[in-house]
């Protein structure tokens, strides 16, 4: 203990920044914990069924919990498992237990307990509250018991079911779930979502978000310390904590300001319990021998199928007969108006002599047929200038210029993102989106304009109205968004203090259309929390009280009015 308390004096601290004791002030909610949230609170609205969250030893997922149940409308009952080692009679007394159940306590008869379950779930549903019994460590039920946890599902009316279930447990869960005699629970899952490790972003975040609530705004950490703990801990929340703690504690007794990358290694050989042991060098010897007689078999391999088969390249052979047809660019057309491609060589007529006869009359889709075209100018450097000219702002850029980099002068960021329309409708800003041409090639186009069908594009320096449908076939799902961030982006909770936290206050009373410096404070307080939350629900965002990077952005269009926006495109 006093080794602790000194090196949390060393660094100037207030507490320990890596204790595993849960603490909501400590709570990080990355992108993957948003989308696991999301799908928690989708399957508490949905009547019946299950919900199954699975995730890695120390991946946040108690953590998820604690946060699911203190987001809960007051209108739901739940009643939460956190122990599930029992038989079906004690599992079935402690949902009783936690619903406020009466029932006799000596009693070891599963019919008594079920029927005094069923008479709360009708009085709950005739109170229009719903129900939900959340299991935590799920893959420690038996197979007994999770067949008795199935049956509370027929708990029902003659419309709906009364009880909703959430099984959370390691990845060994999938596994039980996937017994012959489990297969009717498992049929019941609508919802299942598996909590990834944190990428090195979110490390990077997570580690800067502790040691700031812990007192420490600036860096304690190297970036290659950081990128050490990323490698070493696998991006595993509980795992980082145990590392980065080992390292404070390692810096102090070598009394050095920083963490660096050599500090996090040991840490991580101190917290494993014994360096790993090397290689004899045979055994060595043995490897290289192995991997060279593999290489060397697969080279002779390959060779012998150039020349016995050349298969053609299809989507290659296609682009070649494209690139030798004679090209007509589109019409003029002014900047304003929505394109319709002229009929012209299509890249499907190129492919039809390799297709298959099922597919051979198939029709070319239209956006495929501009990106492949050298004339349209289909560069990023243009959709870019695209998106920039919609704020108002002209940025010179090359041929090949990403785009971000020249923007930071006049005070643009990239966020950089993957997901769907909802996501972007989300944000509701212009956002440039990555295209997978068939032959590999990558094509990035302007997103100016979204409909509930369509998705208006600039491509070049011509628009085009494309159906979602369509657009959908080409893109991969990754987006850039364009915005002016108030201040460096992190994800800001309860118990943040500082400017940042003032000035989220004076974007919700802009967007509440109170005066600015009504109740200002730069501390995050549970108040806040709610007027987040109210703000995020307002805006169809996930409703978590973080000010993470979508409600960042929403937030700062609310002080920014002439920003351009998807829903109501000026173009």
């Amino acid at each position: 203990m006093a080794t602790e308390t000194m090196y949390i004096k060393h660094f100037r601290l207030s507490e320990p920044p890596f204790s595993l004791t849960p603490d909501p002030r400590y709570f990080f909610m990355s992108e993957r914990h948003r989308e696991g949230l999301a799908h928690l609170l989708y399957g508490i609205q949905q009547p019946g069924g299950f919900v199954l969250l699975t995730g890695e030893i120390g991946s946040g997922k108690t953590t998820l919990c604690r946060c699911l149940v203190k987001q809960l409308p007051p209108d739901t009952d739940i009643a939460l498992i956190l122990n599930p080692r029992l038989t079906a009679i004690e599992l079935l007394a402690a949902v009783c237990d936690e619903l406020r159940v009466p029932y006799p306590h000596e009693t070891e008869s599963v019919k008594v307990l079920i029927d005094a379950l069923n008479q709360r779930l009708l009085e709950n549903h005739a109170q229009r509250k719903r129900t939900a019994l959340l299991i935590d460590e799920a893959q420690n039920l038996s197979g007994d018991v999770l067949e008795q946890v199935r049956l509370l599902t027929n708990l029902e009316t003659s419309r709906e079911k009364l009880l909703q279930i959430i099984l959370i447990g390691q990845p060994e869960l999938l596994s039980v779930l996937k017994r012959q005699e489990l297969r009717q629970l498992a049929q019941r899952i609508t919802a299942r979502y598996h909590l990834l490790p944190m990428s090195r972003s979110e490390t990077s975040a997570y580690i800067r978000h502790r040691l700031l609530i812990a007192g420490r705004s600036d860096a304690v950490f190297t970036p290659s310390a950081i990128r050490q703990v990323c490698r070493l801990s696998g991006g595993v929340p509980r795992v980082i904590n145990i590392v980065c703690d080992r390292a404070l504690l390692g810096a102090y007794a070598n009394d050095k300001r920083d963490v660096t990358a050599a500090i996090v290694r040991r840490a991580s050989r101190e917290t494993q319990g014994s360096r790993p042991r090397r290689l004899s060098r045979a055994m060595a010897a043995s490897i290289i021998i192995m991997i060279a007689a593999i290489v060397i078999g697969t080279a002779l391999y390959l060779k012998t199928s150039r020349l016995s088969t050349a298969p053609r390249n299809a989507v290659s052979a296609a682009a070649n007969k494209l690139s030798t047809a004679p090209k007509k660019a589109p019409e003029a057309s002014t900047r304003n108006s929505i394109l319709v491609v002229p009929n012209k060589t299509s890249i499907g007529e190129a492919f039809k002599s390799d297709r298959p006869a099922s597919v051979k009359n198939d029709p070319a889709p239209h956006l495929l047929d501009i990106l492949v075209d050298p004339s349209a100018n289909a560069t990023t450097a243009a959709g870019f200038n695209a998106i920039y000219a919609g704020w108002g702002v002209h940025i010179s850029l090359g041929p090949s210029d990403l785009g971000c980099k020249a923007g930071q002068e006049q005070g643009f960021e990239c966020l950089f993102q993957s997901g769907n329309w909802s996501k972007l409708r989300r944000f509701d800003l212009p956002a440039i989106l990555e295209m997978a041409l068939p032959n590999g090639n990558r094509k990035h186009v302007a997103l100016v304009g979204l409909s509930g069908t369509s998705a208006n594009l600039v491509i070049g320096n011509r628009d085009y109205e494309f159906p979602l449908s369509e657009v959908d076939a080409l893109w991969s799902g990754s987006f850039i968004v364009l915005w002016k961030p108030p201040f460096p982006p992190r994800p800001i909770s309860v118990g943040a203090r500082g400017k940042e936290v003032a000035w989220i206050q004076q974007a919700l009373n802009a967007a509440d259309g109170k005066a600015s410096g009504e109740g200002s404070s730069d501390l995050f307080s549970e108040d806040l929390q709610k007027r987040v939350i109210a703000f995020q629900q307002s805006r169809a965002l996930l409703q978590d009280g973080t000010v993470g990077n979508e409600t960042l952005v929403r937030l700062a269009l609310a002080l920014e009015p002439k920003a351009p926006s998807i829903s109501r495109p000026t173009r």
